[in-house]
């Protein structure tokens, strides 16, 4: 029953709660802010600049990597995180929407 009035809700609505689930959590927009300025970064040194334990960098890693946000690299032992530009573009755009739409009010 609930996939099917999932299934009527506007696929853009979806994206954008996705997009919000995502960046609901401040690490996360910390994480994307130091992969702006960093341009690519390893794991290991995200974690260097929160603090916070491994695993709980890797599961805010993996939310925005589950939303393609960011992309991740396997370099041997390690994991080298980027941005991923076209949907960060496309949140860009449906956040850009929603709020051109409600200031129209």
């Amino acid at each position: 029953m609930v996939k099917s009035k999932t299934k009527r809700i506007n696929p853009e609505y979806l994206l954008l709660a996705d997009f919000s689930k995502a960046l609901s959590h401040p690490v996360r927009v910390e994480i994307l802010k130091i992969l702006m300025e960093r341009k690519t970064c390893i794991c290991g040194d995200i974690v260097e600049l929160l603090p916070l334990a491994q695993s709980t960098v890797s599961q805010h890693l993996k939310e925005l990597k589950r939303v393609g946000l960011i992309k991740g690299e396997i370099e041997g032992p390690r994991t080298c995180y980027c941005l991923d530009i076209s949907r960060l573009k496309k949140a860009k755009k449906v956040f850009s929407e929603l709020f051109s739409k409600i200031c129209q009010c």
